[in-house]
């Protein structure tokens, strides 16, 4: 048996693997998000580990821990977790989505001006090294203190293990990382006031970092068994789906939405605000569009709406008598990345009217978010070709109607496979199985799941998609800047 453990943004999710590749059993824990301040997002890293011992504990009372021979990690990418000499937390973690780091992105591309070429990406808020730069500039008295910066699943790893490690995919969105070496850049850590002694090991994605500790082994009612690198949650979810040759194509539907392509070899265009990183299995890297309001559009718009629940705000959608509402989303509730690289970006529902329901504005954010997914797939392909289909993951491929109104947007098929709702925690298993199984390589283990269920376009829909997307599209232009 094997555990993957993802931290989530949501949630923390664990899984329990059989050696024949089958998910066994899962358990999940709910986190929050603070956002004290406008574009702020902050968790307390604390909330994290509870949540995971809350999950394991769930998941031993269930079943039989005793067969587990490693665990393997996944998380949420680029949060800040500072800690002190005594490995105490300084202060709650700047997320993923926060987007209060602007003006320290322009400070780091004045200082770098080479960083492009040593990290293959953008210098954007979302990304770990201008959140420290942030933190320097506003809150002196904590900079001082730090003596380690972690990635959100690698603080999982130090309370279970005592060790200090990261692996490349994760470390891949920090912008301290020398993408083609795979290895921390001295000039982009001096570049924001740091050196190697305060980052975590650098290990590829099923290299065991170390052990956990017999207290806790204990009380996880198991072995003291070896914990893996892991991955970042894309490419950890990429392994979960068998997503490892290039030109192998997957999309993330959670709180944000990915667009996650294998690369023959590295290759870059930071220029439409692409992202180019490691994927977690060895010698491998990955091109990534990532837009930061996905499945939480859908979220906030059901809210919004006062439907009872999300499913059903998606039935009503799917059910409304007409079908050309002229309604546009821009799902800009957080800013934007991918393609824009625009923290500002807002936000905006656009040509209600009377006869407008919410069940339309439910509609309408769907295909707002799918518009914004394309133009993350558009971003991909500026850099490499993707295969004729794409595997879909994440908590919002549960809903069919959306994977079919995806593929009509897109006009290519979408793959819904076992799994796909667990993806990155059945990534962090399967490199647990590959670190612990030596004889076994990544392609007997990384196999593709069972299809269940293949969307196919249909090409008159994808037309009238194709015309209200150049609306889209404009909608923003003429907004930007106001």
């Amino acid at each position: 048996m094997y555990i993957g453990i993802d931290l989530g943004t949501s949630g923390v999710k664990v899984i329990l693997m059989a050696e024949d590749g089958q998910v066994v059993a899962s358990c999940s824990s709910p986190l929050s998000v603070s956002r004290p301040f406008d574009l702020w997002s902050e968790q307390n890293p604390e909330d994290w580990w509870e949540a995971t011992d809350l999950a394991m504990l769930q998941l031993a009372a269930e079943n039989s821990l005793k067969d587990v021979k490693a665990i393997g990690l996944s998380g949420q990418m680029h949060g800040a977790t500072l800690l002190d000499k005594q490995g105490q937390i300084l202060r709650p973690a700047i997320l993923w989505n926060d987007g209060r780091s602007h003006e320290e992105c322009l400070l780091l591309q004045r200082r770098c001006p080479e960083v492009q070429s040593i990290t293959g990406n953008l210098v954007m808020p979302g990304f770990t090294a201008p959140k420290l730069l942030w933190v320097k500039e506003h809150e002196p008295d904590i900079f001082a203190q730090i003596d380690k910066v972690l990635l959100p699943k690698d603080y999982l790893r130090f309370r279970m293990t005592g060790e200090f490690a990261t692996d490349v995919s994760d470390a891949s969105g920090t912008l301290w990382l020398n993408m083609e070496q795979r290895a921390w850049s001295d000039t982009m850590l001096q570049a924001t006031g740091l050196n190697e002694q305060q980052m975590p090991k650098v290990y590829e994605g099923s290299e065991i970092t170390g052990v956990i500790n017999d207290a806790l082994a204990k009380h996880w009612s198991m072995a003291a068994v070896s914990v893996v690198a892991g991955g970042g949650d894309n490419a950890a979810g990429a392994v979960g789906m068998g997503v490892i040759k290039p030109e192998e194509t997957m999309l993330s539907l959670g709180t944000s939405g990915v667009i996650f392509s294998v690369s023959d070899g590295f290759t870059a265009n930071p220029s439409v605000a692409l992202h180019s990183f490691g994927h977690a299995i060895p010698n491998t890297w990955h091109t990534m569009s990532v837009m930061l309001s996905a499945a939480s559009c859908i979220n906030w718009a059901t809210k919004l709406t006062q439907f009872s629940s999300v499913e059903a705000a998606m039935l009503a959608a799917e059910n409304r008598i007409d079908h050309a509402s002229d309604v546009i989303f821009l799902p800009y509730l957080s800013g934007e990345r991918t393609p824009h690289n625009d923290a500002n970006a807002k936000g905006v529902f656009w040509g209600m009217t009377h006869e407008t329901t919410p069940a339309d504005l439910i509609h309408a954010v769907l295909e707002g978010v799918s518009f914004a997914l394309l133009d993350g797939l558009d971003a991909v392909r500026s850099a490499q070709n993707i295969n004729d289909s794409i595997d879909v993951i994440g908590g919002g491929a549960k809903s069919t109607y959306w994977l079919q109104l995806l593929a009509d947007v897109f006009a290519i098929p979408m793959d819904y496979r076992e799994g796909g709702e667990v993806g990155p925690a059945l990534g962090a298993a399967r490199l647990a199985a590959i670190g612990d199984l030596g004889q076994h390589t990544v392609n007997d283990i990384c196999v593709k799941p069972e299809l269940i269920k293949r969307y196919q376009p249909n090409l008159e829909k994808s037309a009238l998609y194709a015309k209200k997307r150049e609306r889209f599209h404009d909608l923003y232009q003429r907004l930007k800047g106001l």
